[in-house]
């Protein structure tokens, strides 16, 4: 893996962005900009960065894309206010290095990992995923990243792991509107252990081929797509394997309108919303609501047997 500086790239191999938001036409650029002088993957990455050598992972819909402008500027992410353009003003404030991420808890090889070697961990992969928000809207994303389970692999979960809790960073000086009380922080959120293992389930650490932007959760999030988004922490810096569900922060918020799966269905609405319908970013009409996002031939299996209005 290798991360380039769009300085460093001469004009004439620069692929317009036009060229490069479709798939097929930047696969075949890739081999050009190989060629160009690569920076140490321990620098502070910058707007722009592209990730090299990135293989096509499985599972990627072929929905057309949501523009990178949209992707990067319509975003939740309540640590930097709770109006959607907050995130894209207000993020600059978070440093993305130096960045560990312990892994702890019912495990037998506990560790603490640098980002840059989560980076370097597993082949990246390029995965276009839906993401469905709860308030009725959904994006089509071409993460980077690679499946969680990898990661679980190495640290060897005990017998006692049922469920795994993700912690975000808390530090108000890099994110300022950890001062409110709109949230108890730091932002927890959690997975059954199967779902964590789902080979759906993906850490990533980057967005169209380039380095994770800060309001899109840099350095690392999770993506876990048939669940609404905000399962997806961000800005990880904790993964703990537990015995027993962890109370995330939206269930200990508002526990009668967020329940602990949180799984995309269309039949179950929010106090505040229907879910039967959405509004992809970029459409005008709305469309219907897929069954865990489209992705049930993957995870139905999961909740078999489980009345999903009651384990919502």
């Amino acid at each position: 893996m290798r991360i380039i500086k769009p300085s460093d790239i001469p004009a004439s191999e620069i692929t317009p962005r036009e060229i490069y938001l479709n798939r097929r036409q930047f696969m075949a650029g890739v081999a050009a900009l190989a060629i160009a002088p690569a920076v140490s993957a321990s620098s502070e990455p910058s707007h722009g960065q592209k990730f090299m050598d990135i293989k096509t992972g499985p599972y990627s819909t072929n929905d057309k894309q949501t523009p990178f402008d949209s992707v990067t500027t319509y975003n939740n992410f309540y640590e930097f206010g709770t109006g959607k353009d907050d995130p894209a003003k207000r993020a600059h404030t978070l440093k993305p290095r130096p960045w560990t991420v312990s892994v702890e808890g019912e495990v037998k090889r506990p560790k603490v990992f640098d980002i840059d070697d989560l980076i370097r961990f597993a082949p990246l992969e390029e995965r276009i995923y839906r993401l469905r928000c709860v308030e009725g809207w959904s994006m089509v994303i071409p993460w980077v990243g690679f499946p969680l389970t990898e990661l679980i692999k190495q640290v060897e979960p005990t017998g006692n792991a049922k469920f795994v809790e993700f912690v975000s960073l808390l530090d108000p000086k890099q994110m300022p509107y950890q001062r409110s009380s709109v949230l108890d922080w730091p932002y927890i959120e959690g997975l059954r252990i199967d779902e964590a293992n789902n080979p759906l389930t993906l850490l990533a650490v980057g967005l169209y081929g380039e380095v994770l932007p800060n309001q899109n959760g840099a350095p690392i999030r999770l993506i876990t797509p048939w669940k609404y988004g905000f399962k997806s922490a961000k800005s990880i810096v904790k993964i703990r394997f537990v015995e027993k569900p962890p109370i995330t922060s939206w269930m200990r918020a508002a526990p009668n309108e967020y329940g602990f799966f949180s799984n995309v269905n269309p039949e179950v609405a929010h106090p505040r919303w229907s879910q039967s319908r959405e509004r992809r970013i970029g459409e005008f009409f709305k469309r219907d609501t897929l069954m865990f996002n489209g992705y049930a031939e993957q995870v139905a299996k999961l909740y078999r047997g489980m009345d999903l209005q009651k384990y919502f």
